[in-house]
């Protein structure tokens, strides 16, 4: 850059580097979109904050060739600013709590702000990377140096996806369908007592003839603690009701014996594969992740 005037090389590298990291936020809307309530327009925060993030990952190597370092430090206030939007994000879910069948929890709602979040450093990461291989590539021909920083951001993407990819329920665990059964007032699924709540000839005859039920078996005993933990449960039960509506009536219980986890409800789509699939597919929150490996070498490093 000489007096102002951005040559082409630059332009090359900033265009290229900013389309690539858009690119990788872009790609991965698809994977959490069914995690945010504001779909389509989540779709176009997405993609402005991942081109914002794209950008300053962009001009970040350009303002190095030039010493300009008062420039980098805008990647600090960037950093700030993807936190501010891990909060409102947070903040917005909680807002709409009161308006689903059931609650996400604080939980679930506190992995899906930092994916919100993580995502945007995603297009930053994926930018530089591009950058910095035009940069460092810096052939005569402005293609070649294009189509390098085009394949390393796009490895650089897969890396990342692969490194930040999380677990689901049904990776520890495996579900089937419940029996469910009317005693009096009481609710169970396969012998597992869910609720007394069916007080009235109605609700009885409601959940009998509509009523659908799944049970969770862990894989291993340590996933027992996995699924124990309350907001993996609430997670679990909001994305089933998210998926086949409620008609009336939803329930999670754990068998404590067992390790069993039930969840039933009264749907609007009584589809029960659906409900597995649904279930199978929810995230294993990093609240409520354990490893028993390390929690295995920590207690042997204490004896």
């Amino acid at each position: 850059m000489k007096d102002g005037i951005i040559s082409t090389d630059q332009i090359v590298l900033i265009t290229t580097a900013i389309i690539v990291g858009t690119l990788a936020r872009v790609l991965t809307i698809k994977e959490d979109y069914r995690q945010y309530p504001s779909y389509p327009n989540g779709y176009l925060i997405h993609v402005i904050t991942g081109f914002v993030a794209a950008a300053l990952g962009a001009v970040a190597i350009p303002a190095l060739m030039t010493k300009n370092f008062v420039a980098v430090t805008f990647l600090t206030l960037a950093i700030q600013q993807f936190r501010d939007v891990r909060k409102t994000e947070r903040d917005s879910l909680k807002d709409l709590e009161n308006t689903e069948a059931a609650y996400r929890g604080d939980a679930y709602i506190d992995g899906i702000a930092k994916t919100f979040e993580a995502r945007n450093y995603f297009a930053l990461i994926v930018s530089f990377s591009t950058g910095l291989t035009i940069q460092l590539i810096n052939s005569n021909l402005p293609w070649i140096n294009a189509v390098g920083g085009v394949i390393v951001g796009f490895f650089v993407f897969y890396v990342l996806k692969r490194f930040s990819k999380g677990k689901t329920v049904g990776d520890i665990a495996d579900i089937k369908e419940g029996k469910v059964e009317i005693r009096g007032s009481e609710l169970f699924v396969d012998d597992i007592y869910v609720s007394n709540q069916l007080g009235t000839e109605n609700a009885r005859k409601l959940f009998q003839n509509e009523g659908i039920a799944i049970v969770i078996y862990p894989r291993e005993e340590h996933f027992m603690i996995t699924l124990d933990n309350y907001g993996q449960r609430q997670a679990m039960l909001f994305e089933a009701t998210r998926s086949i509506g409620v008609k009336r009536y939803h329930f999670t219980r754990k068998d404590y014996e067992a390790g069993r986890v039930v969840i039933t409800l009264v749907p609007i789509v009584g589809d029960i594969n659906k409900l597995i699939e649904t279930v199978k597919e929810t995230p294993l929150l990093e609240s409520a992740k354990k490893s028993h490996t390390v929690m295995k070498t920590n207690l042997t490093g204490r004896e």
